[in-house]
């Protein structure tokens, strides 16, 4: 994991300023023995979480890879060590639950909390942001949960996002929830992807699921894609549909464009796809318009 400055992380992990201004003391988790030309061939498998205090409040929450020096730009620096990983979870669990989510220095703290969170490697990370994401949580920490069950929480997180896509009662919290399913490297978030294609109530959130399947590709994709074009009833859905299927690799959606621009029914879905065929700049696309224009 980088430090999250920007500075230096193409380079890989190296000093992490923890505060603004000139740096005035270095401290590492690393083992000084290795030398500094050492070469590691695998990142580390430990992480740190940084809180920083002031005035007997934390104010900041950063989690980074355990051999990134780190620049404390000369406040006292306190290593806590013989932690659990479910007391780090439990202790993070307090800067996220019942806090006051409308006050953004709050709601950053919380975020930050949340995704340190879902980098632990313990059962406890799956309980926390499971209740996190429970109907009764606020619905801008529903998303986030969502975003974080999707990218980081494997199977046990794309079963929260299964329940999150049948019953939770908010359009944008379920719109989140397909594209936590699109970062998910479980097999099975496809398959939900595109029962929430055909099935979800919202025609915003078909819409939105249709979008990222497409990024997903695939056959399963396309079916679903191509599905909604000719079965959904609303016509801002098959929009985004035909939309869905320019975002395909050109093999998989040009020919699938062409298809519906030449067979569909609905002259304003013709058109979406005439035009999407005109912004992939694929010799077929131009092959087609040369048949349609010719006299």
């Amino acid at each position: 994991m980088c430090c999250g400055d920007y500075d230096g992380c193409s380079r890989g992990c190296s000093s992490c300023r923890l505060e603004e201004g000139d740096s005035e003391n270095t401290v590492s988790s690393r083992d000084s023995s290795t030398g500094r030309g050492t070469v590691k061939l695998e990142g580390p498998r430990n992480m740190l979480v940084l809180y920083r205090a002031e005035g007997k409040r934390v104010m900041k929450i950063r989690a980074l890879s355990e051999d990134c020096s780190l620049d404390a730009g000369g406040l006292t620096f306190v290593w806590l060590s013989g932690v659990q990983p479910s007391q780090s979870v439990a202790w993070l669990e307090t800067f996220v639950r019942g806090v006051d989510l409308t006050v953004r220095e709050t709601r950053r703290t919380a975020n930050r909390a949340l995704s340190a969170i879902a980098l632990h490697a313990d059962a406890s990370a799956d309980q926390a942001l499971g209740s996190f994401a429970n109907a009764d949580q606020p619905e801008s920490l529903r998303r986030q949960a969502a975003f974080w069950l999707g990218v980081k929480r494997g199977k046990a997180g794309l079963t929260v996002l299964q329940k999150m896509a049948k019953s939770d009662p908010s359009a944008e919290v379920r719109s989140q929830v397909t594209f936590a399913l699109s970062v998910s490297h479980e097999p099975e978030a496809v398959t939900e992807m595109i029962r929430m294609a055909h099935e979800d109530e919202s025609a915003h959130v078909r819409g939105q699921a249709l979008f990222w399947l497409a990024h997903k590709a695939g056959q399963k994709a396309v079916g679903a894609i191509t599905s909604a074009i000719e079965n959904d009833p609303d016509t801002q859905v098959k929009k985004k549909a035909v939309f869905a299927l320019s975002r395909l690799p050109n093999d998989e959606g040009v020919p699938k464009l062409i298809e519906v621009a030449q067979s569909n029914r609905n002259p304003v879905i013709r058109k979406q796809a005439i035009f999407w065929l005109g912004q992939s700049h694929d010799p077929r696309a131009l092959a087609f318009f040369e048949k349609i224009l010719s006299p």
